[in-house]
């Protein structure tokens, strides 16, 4: 007799598996779940195969029994829990995904314990994580983690499957914590509201914020745990940021100084006189660009002098996701060099007091 509908399941679960326990617990032919699916039965056959060959890993076929108690029979089981929606799952495995990503991390799953426990190989007690089974089983079954050394103590690494999906929601982290950044309070948003007549202004950036991308930037680590950006590929940026900001300052004085002289002139302008410390601001910034060349020189110039977020350059640069920070890093690694060899050059011992 025919049960309960794959339908209701979460829909973090992959499609084999709805069929799978649609074919198992909902009692539905392999001919029918293909007519419905307007595909060969042998397609459907396939998949079921491969589900079930997978049951052969302990946690998958824990995980298994879970959703199949939980949505088919509509028990809940005491020992291991689901989780009803794809956020609430993705957010839990979040933290265990960051830790199996360092070196030498696994998943270590004992035989008759309730809990898993991610280690590194080679450190003390303090660095341990206790994981949920059933948190480590759906992780399994989403092929985030796999298992590497089964017996009575199964040993699970990540897949390259799971580092694709911590990028993401790394990413998707950061993206929502600059948002909240720039944009600030949110109980405060609605006095700021443009009001009915008035003309709506293109929003600059502010220049004021506590954080520059490269220090954000400059947070994350690589794989081996290294910082992702150098101290001084940071203070590489931020310099060309400063020369930036004092060649746009000269103008600006420049300008409104001839603006102010021009009744002097009955109206006939001189040509602003910049200051000779603007003059070479505005020298070494046109340098360095030239030096890094076309590419290089666009996301140094939105990201170290207009502090445009990664995301909005890439954006706007044509470019794919998560490219912007590795081009970046390239272009401060050749804009490190370009001021190194400016210095050996002058000969000129520069102190380190930078905007940012």
């Amino acid at each position: 007799m025919q049960r309960q509908s794959a339908q209701t399941l979460p829909e973090w679960v992959p499609t084999e598996v709805q069929r799978y326990l649609d074919h198992t617990e909902g009692g539905r032919s392999i001919r029918q779940l293909a007519r419905d699916l307007k595909c060969h039965p042998s397609t459907v056959l396939r998949q079921i195969r491969r589900v079930e060959n997978r049951r052969d890993d302990p946690l998958i076929d824990c995980a298994l029994c879970e959703l199949a108690t939980a949505h088919f029979n509509r028990q809940v089981s005491p020992k291991f829990q689901y989780f009803s929606d794809s956020m609430t799952l993705q957010t839990a495995a979040l933290e265990v995904l960051a830790r199996l990503c360092q070196s030498g991390a696994v998943l270590a799953v004992a035989e008759g314990m309730e809990k898993a426990v991610v280690v590194r190989e080679g450190e003390g007690a303090m660095s341990k994580l206790a994981v949920d089974q059933g948190l480590a089983g759906n992780m399994a079954l989403l092929g985030w983690i796999s298992c590497t050394r089964p017996g009575r103590l199964r040993r699970y690494h990540i897949t390259p499957m799971g580092r694709t999906v911590y990028s993401r929601l790394m990413a998707e982290r950061e993206n929502r914590a600059r948002a909240k950044l720039e944009q600030g309070f949110s109980e405060t948003q609605q006095s700021y509201l443009p009001r009915r007549g008035d003309k709506t202004k293109e929003r600059r950036t502010r220049y004021g914020l506590g954080e520059t991308p490269l220090d954000m930037l400059a947070r994350l680590q690589d794989k081996s745990g290294e910082p992702f950006l150098a101290r001084e590929l940071v203070d590489a940026g931020k310099r060309l940021r400063e020369d930036f900001e004092l060649a746009q300052v000269g103008d600006h004085l420049a300008q409104s100084r001839d603006y102010f002289a021009a009744s002097e002139s009955c109206g006939r302008t001189k040509p602003p006189k910049r200051s000779a410390a603007s003059t070479a601001a505005k020298k070494r910034a046109a340098e360095a660009m030239a030096a890094l060349g076309s590419g290089l020189n666009d996301i140094a110039l939105r990201c170290c002098c207009h502090l445009e977020g990664l995301e909005a350059a890439e954006r706007h640069l044509g470019w794919s996701a998560r490219s912007g920070k590795i081009v970046l890093r390239i272009a401060l690694g050749q804009l490190k060099v370009f001021y190194d060899e400016m210095d050996e050059r002058l000969g000129e011992a520069r102190c380190n007091q930078l905007i940012g």
